[in-house]
């Protein structure tokens, strides 16, 4: 490689902001589109996926990138909004390359292939034909041209899951490597993960509904169960349903109780009876007991939208033992608004609804005041077959964001919260619909035609001519 010739990994690219020419965000790295040639040549490096800030996927022809440094990728200007589609012959390196099994060449047939990263302990050599795990790939553009292709490779030696030990991560040349077009089975997802881990769970949810549905299983086996019930509450539909279908029982039972308790439900509700009630018995009493009373609502009414776990004091609780409760960062910002006011017991379904008190009123009176004492009684709770336009209407007309849900006996049964609400009201696939939003106010549109021809369709790497007249 040429002095001075930028060479990138591509586990760095992950979340990278775009920026045009004057500096406008126009979105984040969320992959690298390769395309793997015959013969042991390094890939060559297509292109980014770009996600937009309407969610949106886009590829970003290399082409079209003038720079990729100091945590940031700089390109012309110039983009096609299309969403992004994944052709037969390209291969995403994030999605499908990392923690791939592949084997070291023979040493005569890849000299000096090999750079240690770590100190090699006596003895501990790469050997000719040893199966490794792909952490990393690096990528370097081409001296005096603005082609990128694969490089490097980062591997780890041992068997897959084992501990890294020292000396045991390797730098090899692409060449020093076979197996990349093979088929796998079992492909693990760890180093994919992490490559994530710092994505809000709507964010991953994106990545890994754009991923092959053998990937999206392999993903879900990695994540832990908060981790991935997180994630499954922010899918579409069909692919909660594949991702759990997927997983061993036990395992599902143990994601369903880790989900709130209306999303768990919304969920089994699209699931065979038989299916339903065997996920349901291997689940806690306790969590499987809420899950059953809001099955057992219509789906478009407070019952069904409603979720039976928001925060429950009784009336002798003190503003600073309501704070407390407010302060749990697992709770979402709807559930937080507000608590609940009843008599024992104080788990749904509770005692006598008494009010609900919210939390500007909270930060308003001293610690020690009782919530009995400033309780909210004005308000009528709602029932639980109350409609979805009515339960619209009243979160509208009282300018609240979650609702309280109390039977015929006066018993606090569970609260409607606004996120909710609004799933129930947009249309079925709008987590797979783009929001409408700008992609940077300088950024301009490529014709179709301008964006196939900096994309190889065949085994030729050809490019169209650039603005600048670059190749």
């Amino acid at each position: 490689m040429a002095a001075g010739t930028p060479r990138v990994f591509v586990s760095h690219l992950s979340g990278v902001a775009v920026f045009d020419p004057n500096g406008d965000q126009v979105g984040r790295v969320r992959d690298v589109v390769v395309m793997l040639r015959v013969g042991g040549r390094p890939p060559r490096v297509l292109g980014l996926v770009v996600e937009v800030v309407s969610r949106r996927r886009i590829f970003l022809p290399m082409t079209r990138v003038t720079g990729v440094e100091s945590g940031q990728v700089i390109t012309t200007g110039v983009l096609n909004m299309r969403r992004f589609e994944q052709r037969p012959t390209e291969t995403l390196v994030l999605g499908e390359l990392l923690d791939r099994r592949v084997r070291l060449v023979p040493e005569d047939a890849s000299k000096d292939a090999v750079e240690s990263v770590e100190p090699v302990e006596s003895g501990d050599s790469a050997d000719s034909g040893e199966e490794v795990t792909v952490l990393d790939v690096s990528m370097t553009q081409l001296p005096a041209r603005r082609d990128w292709e694969i490089d490097k490779v980062f591997v780890r030696r041992g068997k897959p899951g084992a501990l890294r030990r020292k000396g045991s991560t390797l730098t090899v040349d692409w060449s020093a490597v076979t197996g990349f077009r093979l088929a796998e089975d079992g492909q693990g997802a760890e180093n994919l993960v992490a490559t994530f881990e710092q994505l809000r769970p709507a964010d991953l949810a994106n990545v890994l509904h754009h991923l092959s549905p053998k990937r999206r299983g392999e993903v879900a086996a990695a994540l832990d169960d908060d981790r991935l019930a997180d994630v499954l509450e922010e899918l579409p539909d069909d692919d909660q349903v594949e991702i759990l279908g997927k997983l061993k029982e036990e395992r599902a039972a143990d994601v369903l109780e880790a989900m709130d308790p209306d999303d768990a439900a919304d969920l089994l509700a699209e699931l065979p009876a038989d299916e339903q009630e065997r996920l349901l018995a291997l689940m806690q009493p306790q969590d499987a007991a809420g899950v059953r009373r809001l099955l057992s609502y219509e789906e478009r009414t407070a019952g069904g939208l409603m979720t039976t776990e928001p925060i429950i004091l009784r009336p002798d609780a003190t503003v600073a033992d309501a704070l407390a409760r407010i302060r749990n960062p697992d709770l979402s910002p709807a559930l937080a608004a507000q608590v609940y006011v009843t008599r024992p017991p104080d788990e749904t379904p509770t005692g006598k609804y008494l009010g609900l008190v919210h939390f500007q009123r909270l930060l308003r009176d001293p610690p020690f005041t009782l919530l009995g004492s400033i309780v909210d009684t004005d308000l009528q709770p709602l029932s639980p077959d109350t409609p979805l336009p009515a339960v619209t209407s009243y979160l509208a007309t009282y300018n609240m964001i979650s609702a309280p849900v109390v039977n015929m006996t006066g018993s606090l049964l569970g609260a409607v919260t606004v996120d909710d609400v609004l799933d129930h009201l947009l249309p079925e696939d709008w987590r797979e619909t783009d929001l409408h939003g700008a992609v940077g106010p300088h950024a301009h549109h490529m014709t179709e035609d301008e964006a196939d021809r900096d994309r190889t369709v065949d085994g030729t790497a050809t490019t169209g001519v650039d603005d600048d007249g670059g190749r």
